[in-house]
């Protein structure tokens, strides 16, 4: 990854922009309407080809089909994305040095390619699904008894909004669907246990924080003793490694239970 757009993760934070929404500064001070004129257009690394972001109207677009746009305002000799702020080293009609959170000088040039244009011609983000349809089936033997576990991953319409770097080493938001897990338990023609699982089953195993980011990712079977059944479920961040896997236990008269096994 390019060293230079690698340091922009600490430029671009995406607070949660559907609508191109967000907070503006606290400062009361006059945003400049002509600084905000001269950042209109497709801006590359300077002395490079490739698109990184287009600043129009008040807000920053991404080239891929994935991240959310992202709101801005220019304040005196300072650029505000979000809720934080980078001072801007030089600002023309065709060139933006600004320093990142670490104080690196990151240089921008603005480009005249109009088939660049062409990349952030879509009309939303697009919503991505972690897991397609999936269903198992297991049949377990446990004290002479015979049991079907019946596990079905379902995809939802629940958005789940999560910050992520995408390749030019941006930071950007994204919105995926969230699942919700069926499972069912039967000891031959008896249902024992029958029930839908989602992420917020799990508050007490996931601090908050990275709940609100997370997807309920999956569930299997991992054994079964005197305790009953448990399964490994996993929650966590897409495109992360923090995930977090929980031993779901249902026992033999259907009362679930959890703990943590890691994160």
């Amino acid at each position: 990854m390019n060293k230079v757009l690698y340091h922009i993760i600490c430029l671009l934070t995406v607070i949660g922009f559907v609508a191109c929404g967000g907070q503006k500064p606290t400062a009361q001070q006059e945003e400049s309407r002509e600084a905000k004129q001269l950042l209109q257009g497709v801006w590359v690394e300077e002395d490079g080809e490739t698109a990184v972001f287009q600043m129009k109207g008040d807000s920053i677009f991404y080239a891929d089909s994935t991240s959310l746009p992202a709101r801005f305002w220019v304040i005196g000799d300072t650029l505000f994305v979000g809720s934080n702020r980078y001072p801007i080293e030089k600002h023309t009609e065709h060139l933006l040095w600004f320093r990142n959170q670490n104080g690196d000088l990151l240089k921008f040039e603005k480009s005249d390619d109009k088939e660049l244009n062409a990349e952030f011609e879509q009309s939303k983000p697009q919503i991505l699904t972690i897991t397609e349809v999936l269903k198992r089936d297991t049949v377990v033997f446990y004290d002479s008894q015979r049991y079907h576990l019946y596990i079905a991953i379902n995809p939802t319409k629940y958005k789940v909004s999560h910050q992520t770097i995408n390749e030019d080493g941006m930071e950007v938001e994204n919105i995926y669907y969230d699942n919700i897990i069926h499972l069912s338990i039967f000891n031959g023609a008896s249902q024992l246990f029958s029930r839908d699982f989602r992420k917020q089953q799990y508050a007490k195993n996931v601090p908050s924080q990275i709940l609100q980011q997370s997807v309920l990712n999956n569930m299997e079977f991992s054994k079964v003793d005197a305790s009953g059944f448990h399964f490994n479920v996993s929650v966590c961040v897409p495109d992360n490694a923090s995930c977090y896997l929980i031993d779901q236990i249902i026992d033999f008269k259907g009362s679930p239970s959890v703990k943590l096994l890691e994160y």
